[in-house]
């Protein structure tokens, strides 16, 4: 890795509240004009995209969200090609939240039924307001709570690979690709949003591909838009061409079911890239992100990566 990527992981692993992106765009910005390039940070509703290259010519966007979440107990379980086990976890993350709900209304309902027969009845309308609280606590918690100080994977991984891809292009590719650094994908894809409405003509023609946690695991897998696979078999070839694995590293452009939510989904060519794991029962999968077990940084997917964006871009007319 370049001295660059290093840094990233020894010192920016953090990067989730204003001062610090603001501190990591002003060093990275830094980094790629010293590498030639002239970057911009393009400002839209709820985020602070950083874009290199031109959105209006280029033959392909990379692209990899920049800011990290908060910490959470359990981590966030994604499963591409499993759905049901995917809509099963999701269940059983919220149900304790259903539980203590039921147990606090239940207690406090109790409470307030006997005050309310000695004539005190304010106590009854605590009740759905406390449930109002605890929810908003919930969400506040998973977008706005303490940051997680470890993200290797999530997404200091897909930065990574960009920083790299870009400060290894060629000169005489450039002008063929944009990168972007999407703020708070975290928050519900408001970068990806903001430059998609900014950039229209990308957001319907350009292909897109976006890396988002992809050092864990030996199967790098590309999740195409359901239009790509309908209309756009080309492009996937191109891809399956470009990206190649080595030895127990997997590559594979997903054609059959598949799903990826990350910035990739602000676009019609959109090609969401990760790193998974696999197991008999539920397939490919992706863990750890989201708790402070987010340690797990193998290079050598981001060199497969980096070599595989190299050549596609080689590989585009301009």
């Amino acid at each position: 890795m370049t001295p660059q990527s290093q840094k990233v992981l020894s010192d920016f692993q953090i990067r989730k509240s204003k001062k610090q992106k603001e501190t990591f765009r002003t060093w990275l910005c830094g980094e790629l004009e010293t590498a030639g390039y002239q970057p911009k940070v393009e400002k839209g509703f709820a985020a602070r995209n950083v874009v290199v290259g031109d959105p209006e010519t280029a033959k392909v966007i990379f692209s990899a969200h920049y800011d990290t979440c908060a910490v959470l107990p359990i981590p966030n379980f994604i499963t591409p090609r499993n759905m049901l086990f995917y809509l099963l976890y999701q269940l059983c993350l919220v149900l304790p939240l259903f539980i203590i709900l039921a147990v606090v209304e239940g207690v406090l309902l109790v409470v307030a039924s006997d005050l309310a027969e000695m004539g005190i009845l304010w106590p009854l309308a605590l009740v759905p307001l406390t449930s109002i609280v605890i929810c908003t606590f919930f969400c506040w918690w998973i977008i706005d709570g303490p940051a997680n100080k470890h993200t290797a994977n999530d997404n200091t991984s897909g930065t990574i690979t960009l920083l790299e891809t870009a400060l290894a292009m060629p000169g005489p590719d450039r002008e063929k690709v944009c990168f972007v650094f999407f703020d708070n994908e975290e928050k519900g894809l408001f970068g990806s949003a903001a430059f998609t409405k900014a950039h229209k003509k990308a957001k319907k023609g350009t292909l897109n591909i976006n890396f988002d946690c992809v050092s864990d695991g030996d199967y790098i897998q590309f999740y195409p838009d359901a239009r790509m696979k309908k209309k756009n078999q080309p492009a996937l070839d191109r891809i399956e061409h470009a990206f190649q694995g080595r030895g127990e590293k997997q590559t594979e452009v997903v054609r059959g079911f598949g799903f990826y939510p990350s910035d990739n989904k602000a676009f019609k060519n959109g090609v969401g890239v990760c790193a998974l794991k696999k197991k008999k029962i539920i397939g490919y999968y992706l863990d750890r992100i989201h708790t402070k077990k987010d340690t797990v940084f193998e290079a050598e997917n981001i060199d497969i990566l980096r070599d595989g964006a190299l050549r596609l871009a080689s590989s585009v007319q301009k």
